[in-house]
């Protein structure tokens, strides 16, 4: 994988919550898409998971190390199939993100990030405002964009509602928040179909967070 730009400087959001525009480049952007199509592969692949109170996630989701679903990990699906294992890749990815966003990678006792959910947006697909809250670990969540551009709304720790900020997150931008931004409630309410750079092949939005869960193997 080519490593990762560091031309464009970081963007507070909101204290521990850093936006670096154009982070990955291309070749980087191309090999994990790639990667993503391979991992999104059956039978521990992309799925819409159902939701507590009825209805289903309109965005596709595939977890690497843990599955989740709401609001658990585990090992193994539903059916019993084992999890794909956490790359390797993106743990060498959120140590750099989280050095680039903070200046300076993770400590020599911060959990490890073990974690990965590989999330498919559609035209139609959106994310509500929530919490990342079913680690353990509080280390920061690493977010990175691959194709089509999105609206990101990044919000407070308190309520689903204002205030909160719209970030436009492109194809290679890098989002990473921790710190007092790490439980702020943040969601997707829409993407922009046909923004994808070409190169990629790409028709849609995906997007890697990558996570420390802080559970026990």
């Amino acid at each position: 994988m080519s490593d990762a730009l560091f031309g464009s400087p970081p963007v507070e959001v909101a204290p521990g919550a850093v936006h670096l525009p154009g982070w990955l480049d291309g070749d980087a952007q191309a090999d994990l898409v790639r990667r993503c199509r391979d991992w999104a592969r059956g039978p521990a692949g992309m799925r819409r998971h159902p939701m507590p109170r009825g209805g289903v996630m309109s965005v596709q989701m595939v977890g690497l190390g843990w599955h989740w679903q709401p609001y658990s990990y585990s090992r193994t699906l539903p059916d019993g199939t084992p999890v794909r294992p956490f790359p390797a890749v993106l743990a060498d990815l959120a140590a750099r993100a989280v050095g680039a966003a903070y200046g300076a990678p993770p400590g020599p006792g911060a959990d490890p990030y073990d974690v990965a959910l590989v999330n498919f947006y559609d035209a139609d697909a959106r994310m509500g405002m929530h919490q990342d809250r079913d680690e353990l670990s509080r280390e920061p969540v690493v977010s990175l964009s691959l194709g089509d551009t999105c609206v990101f709304r990044f919000g407070n720790t308190e309520t689903r509602t204002r205030p909160y900020t719209d970030v436009e997150l492109r194809s290679g931008d890098l989002f990473v928040f921790g710190g007092p931004s790490r439980m702020a409630y943040h969601g997707v309410p829409r993407t922009r179909p046909g923004t994808a750079p070409p190169s990629l092949g790409l028709a849609g939005r995906l997007n890697i967070t990558v996570r420390a869960s802080g559970l026990e193997g």
